[in-house]
C-alpha cells in the first residue's frame, strides 16, 4: 500500500492565515473601489431593480428628439442624494397624500375681471402683500382674465390630486422628450402635462405626431393642453410663466408638482425626486443652485450682458427698486439659504402656504418687470412672511437627474426661428447708471460695495 501523505498543523495554519489575508485585502480593495465609485455619482438607488417602463412613446425620424444635448464636465457631489426604496417611496406618499388632505392653512386668492392677467400690481402694492400673517386676506395670484383653455383640458387638470409633472413650449421653442426611469406604478400616481400653442401644435403635426382635428392631444406621457396665447402675453417667455408658478392654481388639487423647462429631459422617477428632495428634506420648495453666480446683480449682468433680455434700463430699474427695498447680496448670514441665484428649468414643491405664497409673489414681480425668474428670486424669498421652506440642491444633482438639450434653432418647416427679442433693438441703460445724484452705481451703491467687498462704505 501506498504511503498516506498528511499535512502538517503549522501549513494548514499558514494557508487559513494566507486565505484570510487574501479575503481582507479584496474586501479592502472592493470598498475603496464601491466608494470610489460611489463618489463619482450624486445619487444612489437602494433598489437596482425597480420596475421600470419601457417605450413611452416611438418617434418619427424626422423629429429629432434627442438632438443637441448639453454636454456636463462634473462627476462628483458634495451632498449625495439617496433615494429610498420604489415600492416604500409609493406607499409613503400615497399615506402622506391621505394625511395632508384637508390640513393646515389656506391661502386665499384675489378674483376679478381686469384688462392683464396679473393685474399689473404698482410697486407698493405687490410688497404690501409680502407680509401674510392673516389667512383671511386675498393675495393676487394671476387669473384676473380668463385663463384660455378647454373645459375637457380643465377637468383633467382638477382630477389630478397626487404628483403632476408640468412643462411648457410656446412658439416651438422645443422638443417633447419622454422621461426616463419610471417605475410600473408611477403612471398611477404622477400626472404629465405639457402647455402648448397653435405654432407648437402644427409642428407637431408636421411630424405626423398628432392631428389639430383631435379634441384632445397626447404625446406618450404627455397629455398636451392648447393655450390661446393672444388672449395672455406678447411674450411666449411671459406666457410659460403662468404654469411654471401658478401650478397650485391650475391642479387645485395636487398635492406635489414638478416643473420641468422643455429643455430637459427627466432621467429619475418624479415620486422618486419628491421624495428625497422635498419629503425626506421637510420642505416647500426644492430647486437647484445656479452654476455660477451667487449674488442677484451677477445675474442681472449676465441676463444685460448677453442680452438675455432686451430692455435694459429696464433691468437697471428692477434692480434699483429691490436695492432700495432691501435686497442685500448673499452672506453666510441668509444661510441655510445657500445660494441667492438657483437654476429654476427644475422646481420640485410641496403646495402649501410656503411655497404658493412663494409662487404668487414671484408671478406678480414677473408680470411687474420681465419673465427672468432669477432676478426676483431672493427678494422674494428674503421678504415674505410666513418664511418658505427651501432646499437648494447642488448643481451636480441638477445635472445627474436631467438631461438638457439645445433650444430649437429652426421651426419643423425648417425656416429659422425669431426669438422675441430679436425683432427688438436693445434698450440701453439710462446713463445715470452708474452715477446717481453724485454718487456711483445709483440706487445699487450699497449693494455692489457689500457684493464687491469695499471696506470703505
Amino acid at each position: 500500500m501506498g504511503k498516506l501523505i498528511t499535512t502538517s498543523k503549522p501549513l494548514i495554519l499558514k494557508s487559513k492565515l494566507l486565505c484570510f489575508s487574501l479575503f481582507y485585502l479584496f474586501t479592502t480593495l472592493f470598498l475603496a473601489l464601491y466608494t470610489t465609485l460611489s463618489q463619482s455619482k450624486c445619487f444612489f438607488r437602494s433598489s437596482p431593480s425597480d420596475p421600470i417602463l419601457n417605450s413611452l412613446f416611438n418617434y418619427p425620424s424626422s423629429y429629432g428628439e434627442h438632438k443637441y444635448a448639453v454636454s456636463t464636465t462634473r462627476s462628483t457631489c458634495s451632498s449625495p442624494v439617496f433615494f429610498s426604496d420604489y415600492w416604500d417611496v409609493v406607499d409613503e406618499i400615497e399615506n402622506f397624500r391621505k394625511k395632508s388632505r384637508g390640513n393646515g392653512r389656506v391661502l386665499r386668492y384675489m378674483q376679478g375681471n381686469v384688462g392683464t392677467f396679473g393685474g399689473n400690481f404698482s410697486n407698493v402694492k405687490r410688497f404690501s402683500y409680502f407680509n401674510h400673517p392673516n389667512d383671511s386676506i386675498e393675495v393676487p395670484c394671476g387669473f384676473l382674465k380668463e385663463f384660455p383653455i378647454s373645459d375637457s383640458d380643465r377637468m383633467a387638470m382638477e382630477k389630478c390630486d397626487k404628483v403632476v409633472v408640468v412643462s411648457a413650449i410656446f412658439n416651438d421653442h422645443d422638443k417633447i422628450r419622454q422621461p426616463k426611469g419610471l417605475g410600473i406604478k408611477t403612471l398611477e400616481n404622477v400626472c404629465f402635462f405639457m402647455f402648448v400653442d397653435d405654432v407648437t401644435l402644427k409642428g407637431l403635426e408636421h411630424h405626423g405626431m398628432i392631428s389639430i382635428k383631435s379634441q384632445e392631444y397626447k404625446i406618450g406621457v404627455w397629455r398636451l393642453v392648447k393655450v390661446a396665447k393672444d388672449d395672455l402675453y406678447q411674450s411666449p417667455a411671459m406666457n410659460g410663466i403662468i404654469p411654471k408658478y401658478l401650478i397650485h392654481r391650475l391642479f387645485p388639487n395636487s398635492q406635489f408638482s414638478i416643473w420641468i423647462d422643455a429643455k430637459l429631459q427627466l432621467m429619475v422617477d418624479p415620486l422618486l425626486l419628491i421624495h428625497s428632495l422635498v419629503i425626506k428634506e421637510n420642505v416647500d420648495m426644492a430647486i437647484s443652485k445656479h452654476p455660477f453666480y451667487v449674488h442677484t446683480m451677477e445675474e442681472a449682468m449676465a441676463t444685460a450682458r448677453w442680452k438675455k433680455w432686451w430692455d435694459v434700463n429696464a433691468l437697471k430699474v428692477q434692480m434699483e427698486t429691490y436695492c432700495k427695498n432691501g435686497l442685500q447680496p448673499w452672506s453666510p448670514s441668509k444661510q441655510p439659504y445657500a445660494s441667492d441665484v438657483p437654476d429654476s428649468a427644475l422646481i420640485l414643491r410641496r403646495h402649501g402656504v410656503g411655497n404658493n405664497l412663494f409662487s404668487c409673489l414671484m408671478f406678480n414681480e414677473l408680470e411687474a418687470f420681465n419673465p427672468r425668474d432669477q432676478l426676483p428670486f431672493a427678494f422674494v424669498r428674503d421678504h415674505m412672511n410666513p418664511k418658505m421652506k427651501l432646499n437648494m440642491f447642488e448643481v451636480e444633482v441638477f445635472e445627474q437627474v436631467a438631461v438638457e438639450y439645445r433650444h430649437n434653432l429652426k421651426s419643423s418647416d425648417g425656416t429659422t426661428l425669431k426669438k422675441m427679442s430679436s425683432s427688438r433693438r436693445t434698450k440701453r441703460a439710462a446713463p445715470d447708471l452708474y452715477v446717481h445724484n453724485g454718487s456711483c452705481c445709483g440706487g445699487c451703491h450699497k449693494y455692489l460695495s457689500t457684493m464687491w467687498g469695499d471696506s470703505n462704505d
